[in-house]
């Protein structure tokens, strides 16, 4: 059965699973320092770091931010051992059932093919492309902004609620 779990830094291995696999996935100025979101995982209550259980096996991990109105989901990753076996469709229609909020996420630029391919993941999994410049407020200081697409899974108005997620996001996650 497939679990989307809360961890806190203390649940050794599946913390060590979380951190190992966001290093692996992502470039770093798409993810804060450790000590930073170890901190968040610890003390703020509105962050959700979790790995995602098939039984007891980790097979990925999903972190969100849950702000009331909508849930941001900051990094989504499945282990490349359990990639292409439907895990990613099924850890969203977990999550979508799970949060009773709209979901916002940010995805690359499509201008490869990679970036494409996630778009159309989302996509298929129901999140709509918002057609919006977006820029990532950096992660870590003395990066830059990142040029972002925001995607979006419920009752959300692109030209409304763009810039109230934009705000949120800067003013709870990054500052």
């Amino acid at each position: 059965m497939l679990t989307i779990h809360r961890i806190k830094t203390k649940d050794t291995p599946y913390y060590q699973f979380m951190e190992d696999l966001i290093v692996e996935s992502f470039p770093p100025e798409e993810y804060r320092e450790l000590a930073e979101l170890r901190k968040f995982t610890d003390e703020n209550k509105l962050f959700h770091n979790n790995v995602v259980l098939d039984g007891e096996k980790a097979i990925g991990i999903i972190t969100y931010w849950d702000f009331g109105s909508f849930c941001y989901v900051e990094h989504f990753a499945i282990h490349p051992e359990a990639r292409n076996h439907g895990y990613g469709s099924k850890v969203l229609d977990c999550l979508c059932r799970k949060i009773s909020t709209p979901i916002v996420l940010e995805v690359e630029i499509p201008d490869n093919e990679t970036a494409v391919r996630r778009i159309g993941f989302y996509k298929r999994n129901g999140f709509s492309l918002w057609d919006c410049k977006y820029l990532q407020p950096p992660y870590r200081q003395g990066d830059s902004f990142l040029p972002m697409r925001i995607m979006a899974y419920g009752a959300l108005n692109m030209e409304k609620d763009s810039r109230i997620y934009a705000a949120t996001y800067i003013k709870r996650c990054m500052g």
